[in-house]
């Protein structure tokens, strides 16, 4: 169940993308504009995290799930509905805000059931099972596009969270031991903000993950027009390809989930990063070169996203193992950033998309070269003594 809601928001990201370009053609805008249905969905899943840690810190992990459910369902049959896509990206800026329950109070829940050594591989288990899940959500949501249209996509994931209420509301015991009615006082929750704001190594995992996380919006900004509009790729097509990829996610994840009793976090971090910086060098290279090809653009992404499946289970670990007490602000705090950097990326690809895969590959290549050095500055490097 967890798993399942892990991938609410790939679901809730991926399904939409392929119908990215329908609602261009349904509703007479442009690229951006359509595009901001996935901002508007990216900024309000971070903010909202903000508020749903200090939440589940001080009511518990069951109570704060279950209603971020029940506005993730609300929020998705106004997507259904909307005659507008004024009134879409509204309806999106409201099902992340529900949606981003499962990120947050997920993530705290994985921290109380099994701590801070355990937490890493725990994440890469999700990893593999959550990538089973969204490896499947592109193929079917391409489908779904080409035979009726946008809507549909939306109305798969009502189901689907339909499903995930339910069994939320019969199975999911609640897991936190520690809950405390001062966590959801202002003053409390900013000191128990500055605490993890003062820490160099939280915000050295943090970024890494945060970056990385921009390259993957800078994808999901701009693959379904470089592939499908520039590149000719059909909407059955996109779905498979956007699939493929995520078996590179799938597969870091499985080798996180074998390794990283043996290697420790830290190392997985340094082989992620490294890799997935080599990958974003290369996508972007071979688009400033002005090579157009569907290889040039998923084969470095698979790499990279292989890479994400080291980082992003160690960057967990990293910047959440060690709050036992404020688990749920920790998580809130990591995702927060980890959204805001990719809300801000995938406006900026949209903005800048000019028909060449270039702005989209340059974001990849930016992303992962920060995260690349967000780890030998922020968490490699040791502090500076006295400092």
């Amino acid at each position: 169940m967890i798993v399942a809601g892990f991938a609410s928001f790939g679901l809730s990201t991926d399904m939409t993308v392929a119908s990215l370009p329908g609602m261009v053609r349904y509703f007479g805008v442009s690229v951006s504009q359509a595009q901001l249905t996935l901002s508007a969905f990216v900024l309000a899943f971070a903010l909202s995290q903000l508020v749903y840690g200090p939440l589940s810190d001080r009511y518990g992990r069951r109570a704060t799930m279950l209603a971020g459910n029940v506005i993730y369902l609300l929020a998705t049959i106004a997507c259904i509905a909307a005659p507008s896509i004024e009134v879409l990206i509204a309806a999106r800026f409201f099902q992340a805000i529900g949606g981003c329950a499962w990120a947050v109070v997920g993530r705290a829940i994985v921290r109380d059931i099994h701590g801070h050594e355990g937490t890493a591989r725990m994440m890469g288990i999700i990893g593999v099972g959550q990538s089973l899940l969204i490896v499947l959500g592109p193929i079917i949501a391409g489908q779904l596009e080409q035979s009726f249209g946008w809507r549909a996509n939306f109305a798969f994931l009502l189901a689907f969270g339909a499903l995930l209420t339910l069994a939320a509301a019969l199975l999911l015991a609640e897991s936190h031991p520690h809950r405390d009615a001062r966590d959801t006082d202002i003053g409390q929750t900013l000191r128990n903000y500055a605490i993890l704001l003062a820490n160099r190594r939280v915000w050295g995992c943090t970024l890494c993950n945060a970056f990385a996380f921009a390259a993957i919006l800078a994808f999901h900004s701009g693959a379904s027009f470089v592939l499908m509009g520039l590149l000719g790729v059909s909407a059955p097509a996109f779905g498979l390809l956007f699939s493929l990829t995520i078996l590179g996610y799938m597969g870091g994840s499985f080798v996180t989930v074998r390794w990283v009793a043996k290697t420790g976090a830290d190392r997985l971090l340094s082989l992620g990063t490294a890799l997935g910086m080599a990958a974003g060098t290369a996508m972007a290279a071979l688009a400033l070169a002005g090579v157009q090809s569907v290889a040039a653009i998923i084969a470095p992404y698979f790499v990279f996203l292989v890479s994400v499946g080291f980082t992003q289970p160690a960057a967990i670990a990293g910047a959440i193992g060690p709050f036992a007490r404020i688990a749920g602000t920790a998580s809130a705090l990591f995702g927060f950033v980890q959204l805001a950097f990719g809300a801000l990326s995938g406006y900026i690809v949209g903005r800048l998309y000019d028909g060449t895969p270039i702005p989209m590959a340059v974001g990849i290549g930016v992303g992962t070269w920060g995260a690349f050095l967000s780890f030998q500055v922020l968490v490699r490097r040791p502090p500076t003594e006295g400092k």
